[in-house]
């Protein structure tokens, strides 16, 4: 989880930097670590690491979430894998906004299940906003991301 952090962080960080030059400038780190290597790295926790992963979540509960978790890590997988691909490939800024969007959403929407744990979930399911702040910020900042870069005025279909 912590790894995955830092390589999301420094896209994030690496886009704030180029977003002077534009958003078709600032996209690129983004979608390539913190969609593609956060993406990749999520596969990983959620896959291979899926059972302490669940149990880190306080979804380990007794019954079977392995499948779960596999089916989640290999969605993180194929959008990671895609935005690797559509940013050595020269995709274009639409087309690594878009990701980033889909990305983005996504993040929102399993955030908005951790900030209901939050507010009262079961007492065995229950969230600190440690735990849901990050994911909350990160899929704001990711869509700023998405939006800045199909807002750029060099912004075309690949």
């Amino acid at each position: 989880m912590l790894v995955g952090n830092i390589v999301c962080s420094v896209g994030f960080l690496l886009g704030f930097f180029r977003l002077s030059d534009g958003g078709d400038e600032a996209i690129e780190p983004v979608a390539l670590l913190s969609v593609g290597g956060l993406g990749i790295l999520s596969f990983v926790r959620h896959a291979v690491l899926h059972r302490s992963d669940a149990a880190r979540m306080k979804w380990d509960l007794g019954g079977r979430t392995d499948y779960f978790q596999i089916e989640v890590g290999m969605a993180n997988l194929a959008w990671g894998v895609v935005a690797v691909i559509a940013v050595l490939g020269d995709w274009g800024t639409t087309t690594l906004a878009a990701i980033t969007a889909v990305f983005g959403l996504y993040l929102l929407f399993a955030a908005s299940i951790h900030v209901r744990l939050l507010l009262g979930g079961p007492p065995d399911q229950r969230r600190s906003p440690t735990q849901v702040v990050p994911i909350v910020v990160v899929s704001i900042v990711m869509l700023f991301f998405a939006i800045a870069g199909l807002a750029s005025a060099d912004a075309t279909p690949f």
